[in-house]
């Protein structure tokens, strides 16, 4: 019987995946399904919504900004720069974090502050779309018919900012880098990566060490870890450290999602490695030596130019290829 449940479980949220997230036919993905809270359940029409809401510029006071301003698809669904600028010219101190999985996360951002997806997407709203108040846009969407018909059809209530966040939670919850050339081959089809994407994933799991903090098969443990990046600056970013009040959490980040990793550059919170080779070489060497307070984990794997080769090669292996179509905005 829970076997059948879960079957069931699974086949409605994949009914459920958002156009961006779910090519046509069968997904070959190792990722469980994503638990859409009960009071927020998704449904295709929820989900399309919240789709629509993410391309459109009218969400941000200026109607310039979007959603997507931050988070392209063809960069892994971040922006692919190193710092981001607001509408109102404040450049961000932190690399744009990928969407990918989100909806899998219990704590959100570099630092964890937000606990909610819903905080998050709001927190995001108001700060980086630089939009102080979202009655406004709700208002402004209230007077777009194609809009108001939907959010009555979804919600049995005009726009309001919580139902908007909630619609925009949904679509996210559905953005995942599955069935990725990895995936289909440890769902059989041998012939989907290289030998040395293969040999890649015996470094990952092995000597490499990476799988310490980057647990398949969300490839991340949801932790936050010191690995020695704000040591020597000037202002040193506090990160997870500054909302725990835990010294030992100081320059703590959380660790990245490594699924499409590939497209998602530059790398870490700081976005100081331009390259994923760059990024690459510095984790397996350990981080920054310098920094008395670098996770005890993290230490030089020794590996040569070899097994660099053969762990890039699996790392390129966990992008997946969806595709990604703007929809048609009221």
């Amino acid at each position: 019987m829970k076997v059948i449940f879960a079957i069931a479980v699974a086949l409605v949220l994949g009914g459920c995946q958002s156009p961006d997230s779910r090519p046509e036919g069968p997904r070959l993905s190792q990722l469980p399904p994503v638990s859409h809270p009960a009071d927020n359940p998704a449904t295709p029409e929820k989900l399309a919504l919240g789709r629509q809401l993410f391309y459109d510029a009218r969400l941000s006071l200026s109607g310039k900004a979007s959603c997507e301003s931050c988070h392209y698809r063809h960069l892994g669904w971040t922006d692919g720069e190193k710092f981001s600028t607001r509408p109102n010219g404040v450049v961000n101190p932190r690399h744009t974090p990928t969407l990918y999985n989100v909806g899998y996360l219990k704590l959100w951002y570099w630092d964890g502050r937000a606990t909610t997806l819903n905080g998050q997407i709001t927190a995001a709203w108001v700060n980086q779309m630089a939009t102080p108040d979202t009655k406004v846009i709700a208002a402004r969407l209230d007077a777009i018919p194609g809009y108001k018909s939907q959010f009555m059809k979804v919600f049995g209530a005009a726009p309001t900012p919580d139902n908007i966040v909630s619609a925009l939670a949904a679509h996210i919850r559905a953005i995942n880098s599955g069935d990725s050339p990895w995936d289909r081959h440890e769902k059989g089809q041998r012939n989907a990566v290289s030998e040395d994407a293969v040999a890649g994933f015996n470094v990952f799991m092995g000597k490499g060490r990476c799988a310490v903090c980057h647990t398949p098969p969300l490839y991340t443990d949801g932790n936050f870890h010191n690995i020695g990046l704000e040591a020597g600056k000037a202002k040193p970013d506090l990160g997870r450290g500054a909302i725990s009040k835990d010294a030992a959490e100081n320059s703590a980040f959380k660790t990245p999602t490594l699924r499409s990793i590939a497209i998602s550059g530059p790398y870490f919170h700081d976005g100081s490695a331009s390259t994923l080779e760059e990024a690459v070489r510095y984790m397996a060497r350990g981080g920054n030596a310098a920094d008395p307070n670098k996770a005890a984990a993290l230490v030089d794997a020794g590996l040569n130019e070899r097994e660099l080769a053969q762990l890039l090669a699996f790392l390129r292996a966990l992008t997946s290829d969806e595709p990604a179509v703007k929809p048609a905005l009221p």
